[in-house]
């Protein structure tokens, strides 16, 4: 039955189509994202850099979010899905040329600052296509295997794009096989199959742009999930320092960057096989407060750790532990809004997710600027404790919450 349970959803042809492109695109970005981080890194030396890499990714998509949503909600989201995909090959060469030519930082921050504007409108298109993918049933059991196929991705770039530096192909070699593999899923979305679903038809206005927010107000299982993400992660943004830890900190240079990345989404990947293969979660508020505090322990062990191996399972454990709360908060998202409104609070998750992780970045490269790279690691995971803390005290609803999937009908469309 476990089997059956775990297979159901990839044996249905839109959603293998989907996961095949999303597997290959995934894996490009992350290589794409491993190459600018550890060039800027050479070139500079510099933890706020870094962290400014992650703010100008942010920036737009923190912009753009409200307009991305209603966009999904109003045109066709596979059609903005092939387009973004197609933007971000081209974002990817021009990485390949500026790599090649050894431009200055400012150019890097330019394609950052294009690459979000891309994301912005990419992840609520590509996130509310999903439940018109696959059979209502099936929706749960999909979106653990989106996080298992975007941990797997995550995993194999960043390991992939270290092996190839240390072989020996330059960076921009490593950005062109990238953009073949961004391609994939450009190449795919065209011959997705959704069902037919209502649209909203209004114009775009400042109250139908703030309406995902709307929802997510009265939705407090979703608000307080995404708060700590936003917050938790925010504080614990230790992934943007690891090229310090693997030039001056750990030593091992580009092979072991890849692995420092590989290993929080091996351990995601690794959870999201267990918890495709079990039933639903029955006490899921208990078990979200757990993960991001287990998270933030995590990430202080390895602020403190000097050996490369217990870096390694401390990464391990919180890529796993966090995507406990990744499921719980996609699969509120999706089964607690109405169609009509998806895209628009797929779109506030987006900003959130945005928020915490780049803006995190910034906030960790600022302080190991200012202080030094493990206090910087250390006193996050200490802020991560603290918001779990908060969260579960402000918001008894999630400590309540026991299924995901609510069994109120879902209201009709406006």
């Amino acid at each position: 039955m476990a089997a059956s349970h775990l297979t159901r959803v990839i044996r249905e042809r839109n959603y293998a189509i989907f996961a095949v492109g999303f597997l290959c695109s995934g894996m490009g970005l992350q290589m794409l994202t491993t190459i600018v981080l550890w060039d800027l890194w050479l070139a500079t030396h510099d933890a706020l850099v870094l962290g400014i890499a992650g703010l100008v990714r942010a920036l737009p998509v923190i912009a753009l979010a409200l307009v991305a949503g209603h966009a999904a909600d109003r045109h066709s989201r596979k059609l903005i899905l092939t387009l973004t995909q197609a933007g971000f090959v081209v974002i990817a060469l021009a990485f390949a040329l500026a790599s090649y030519l050894g431009v200055s930082e400012w150019t890097w921050y330019a394609l950052l600052v294009l690459s979000g504007c891309i994301r912005s409108f990419n992840g609520p298109s590509r996130n509310s296509l999903i439940p018109l993918l696959v059979k209502p049933e099936n929706f749960e059991s999909a979106v653990t295997w989106n996080s298992g196929i975007f941990q797997a991705s995550a995993v194999a770039g960043p390991i992939a794009a270290g092996a190839l530096l240390n072989a020996g192909v330059p960076s921009w070699g490593v950005l062109v096989i990238s953009a073949g593999l961004i391609l994939i899923l450009a190449i795919l979305a065209p011959r997705l199959r959704p069902r037919d679903d209502a649209r909203t038809a209004g114009a775009m206005t400042i109250r139908s742009m703030l309406a995902g927010m709307g929802h997510i107000r009265r939705e407090r299982t979703i608000l307080a999930t995404l708060l700590l993400d936003l917050f938790g992660v925010l504080l614990g943004g230790a992934t943007a320092l690891l090229p310090i830890y693997a030039d001056e900190i750990l030593g091992g240079g580009p092979i072991v960057l890849g692995w420092l990345k590989a290993a929080p989404y091996l351990g995601a990947f690794v959870m999201a096989v267990w918890l495709a293969a079990r039933p639903r979660m029955r006490r899921a508020g208990a078990s979200l407060l757990f993960s991001v505090a287990a998270f933030g322990v995590a990430l202080i062990l390895f602020g403190l750790s000097q050996w490369i191996w217990l870096s390694l399972v401390m990464l391990f454990i919180s890529g796993a532990v966090d995507n406990v709360s990744v499921i719980i908060r996609h699969t509120l998202v999706q089964t607690r809004t109405p169609n009509h409104l998806r895209g628009r609070v797929s779109a506030v998750n987006s900003l959130f997710i945005e928020c915490s992780n780049e803006l995190g970045a910034f906030e960790s490269g600022l302080v190991a600027r200012l202080w030094s790279p493990v206090a910087s690691v250390v006193t996050g995971g200490f802020g991560t404790l603290v918001v779990v803390g908060l969260v579960a005290w402000r918001f008894p609803e999630i400590r309540q919450l026991k299924h995901l999937v609510s069994e109120e009908p879902e209201p009709p469309s406006a």
